[in-house]
């Protein structure tokens, strides 16, 4: 009886559930009284950092300073559970009830709080748009070409070759002594799949960590990040080479693939500034911002102004401590939003579209422009059909900005190798300036598929052409049927002297072509009046002469 009584008069107790917490950002006032100092940068920048902000003349300011450990420490006292820390917005993202939050609100350094994760998913984007986000049905278009001199690229040979990416390899730079940071929503076993294994034996690989667990662990979470890594350090001979296989990576998972939430953006701040303080050169991330589970949290088009919204404001405060910032523009092309989403507006990242092996614009990828007119995407580059590896261990096609991003980043490391004493500045705008559309950018490619050869004759001289082989004099198609196209460089303007003579030495035609400085010219030539045989080409500059022989077929 006394048992039963218990039992009543438990069922008789008001049932009252765990107090519902939500995330929130909590923005301070200051820094006062930090223990951190510019004076000493050791103290929270690794050497790395420090040096390439010496490098590029960066100074060294009050905001790269963590946030004051006392004001978080009072945070914590409060009852609240803290999860990220942003030096460059000034505050903690933390875990609360409404009573602990008010708390925290009454601390007289916490400036303001934002909501940035609520309720389940129940509205606006579900699973399966955010998939979409992500990656698109596997495509089939391959254009499988033969190995060049440096890898053999198996299928994978496109992706790099439509830019010119292997003749960086050619000439000797795959990615050595840069470090890539990649922030994605997981690798799932990027530490045992045989695309990486040399990443893995050579130990590159610096590191990783999960901002959404808070944890170093991010081998068991979604596959998303692994696929995107193997684009650029993949090496799987005959099959798959990234596009700089040589460099170094952090693994940072920022993104939870079950839903949606402003606290992403948070994470993907939380992403960039542990990237800046680790000394990375160069960001890769395939995420981007539009609209959430909780639709009060949604962008808009206005938005995508290139400096509004966090992941934003953090890709342009990344940029400027001397990083490239390279995202993907988003794959709502032909959806009702369209527009590229954020970070991808930021007005200094390099935006990527995609295209096919063929260098045609894939109706996925996210338009253009920002919505203050900035051209967007920057450029483009592989992004259906692209080679990647599967969660498997297989390698095949996979389609969306997602990997046509990262194609571009580790070529991007590669001619940043080979030119390390150079600004992110001057890297991002040779890049832009060799791409395919650079004079009449669009809004589907914005300036256009890169040419890594062409930025390289951007920033440097003849010397890595000759090093890679490649032959600063070339026909093609050689043999031939109706026209021809000459193609050489030239370091300064000049007039440049063109003949063709037939086997007996008569001299058939003469032009003269004024040669552009410091590129490749690409002269047309119709030679419909020549008869089919073997012919040839002499190039004639200042007295010197180059003679190549040309076949009418």
């Amino acid at each position: 009886m006394k048992y039963l009584i218990y039992l009543i008069l438990i069922l008789l107790l008001p049932f009252s559930s765990p107090a519902q917490t939500s995330k929130y950002f909590i923005e301070f006032t200051d820094k006062n009284n930090s223990p951190y100092s510019v004076t000493n940068p050791s103290a929270f920048l690794s050497q790395r950092a420090i040096t390439r902000r010496i490098m590029q003349g960066i100074a060294i300011e009050d905001i790269d300073l963590p946030v004051n450990p006392a004001y978080v420490d009072s945070v914590i006292s409060k009852g609240a559970n803290v999860f990220t820390r942003s030096k460059w917005f000034n505050g903690i993202t933390i875990e609360a009830d409404m009573p602990t939050l008010q708390a925290v609100l009454t601390l007289p350094f916490v400036q303001q709080s934002t909501q940035i994760n609520n309720r389940p998913a129940s509205s606006g984007v579900g699973q399966d748009s955010k998939r979409n986000k992500f990656y698109l049905p596997l495509d089939s278009h391959i254009n499988d070409m033969p190995r060049t001199q440096t890898f053999n690229y198996g299928s994978s040979y496109t992706q790099i070759h439509i830019m010119n990416g292997d003749y960086l390899h050619d000439a000797g730079f795959h990615g050595e002594d840069k470090v890539i940071a990649l922030l994605d929503a997981g690798f799932y076993h990027a530490n045992v799949l045989p695309a990486f294994d040399s990443l893995n034996a050579n130990n590159q690989i610096l590191g990783t960590w999960d901002f959404v667990a808070n944890e170093a662990s991010v081998y068991e979470d979604y596959w998303h990040g692994m696929s995107v890594l193997s684009t650029i350090g993949g090496n799987l001979p005959g099959e798959l080479v990234g596009t700089a296989p040589k460099a170094s990576f952090w693994l940072l998972r920022t993104e939870e693939f079950a839903t949606e939430y402003l606290i992403e953006e948070y994470n993907w701040d939380a992403g960039a500034e542990f990237a800046d303080s680790a000394g990375a050169d160069i960001i890769s991330s395939s995420l981007g911002y539009n609209t959430f589970n909780d639709p009060t949290q949604n962008h808009t088009y206005a938005d995508m102004n290139g400096h509004t919204t966090p992941s934003a404001r953090a890709a342009n405060m990344a940029f400027s401590k001397g990083m490239l910032v390279i995202v993907s523009a988003g794959n709502d092309g032909g959806s009702s939003w369209q527009y590229i989403s954020s970070p991808a507006d930021a007005d200094s990242a390099m935006a990527v579209g995609a295209v096919n092996g063929s260098g045609i614009y894939a109706g996925f990828s996210s338009t253009g422009p920002s919505s203050d007119g900035d051209i967007k995407p920057n450029v483009a580059a592989v992004g259906q059909g692209t080679i990647i590896s599967y969660s498997n261990g297989a390698t095949g096609p996979g389609s969306g900005t997602s990997f046509s991003c990262p194609v571009l980043a580790g070529s991007a490391a590669c001619l940043w190798q080979a030119y390390p004493t150079f600004t992110n500045k001057a890297i991002f705008n040779a890049i832009q300036q060799s791409a395919s559309q650079h004079l009449n950018p669009d809004s589907l490619l914005g300036y256009g598929i890169p040419d890594f050869m062409m930025a390289d004759r951007l920033l440097g001289g003849i010397d890595h052409i000759l090093a890679a082989g490649y032959d600063p004099v070339s026909v093609y198609p050689n043999p031939f049927v109706h026209d021809v196209k000459l193609k050489f460089y030239s370091e300064k303007r000049q007039t440049v002297t063109i003949r063709i003579f037939d086997v007996p030495g008569k001299k058939l035609m003469e032009r003269n072509v004024d040669a552009v400085e410091k590129t490749f010219n690409s002269i047309p030539l119709s030679l419909d009046q020549l008869q089919k045989g073997i012919y040839f080409m002499e190039v004639s500059v200042n007295g010197t002469k180059i003679i190549r022989k040309i076949i009418k077929a």
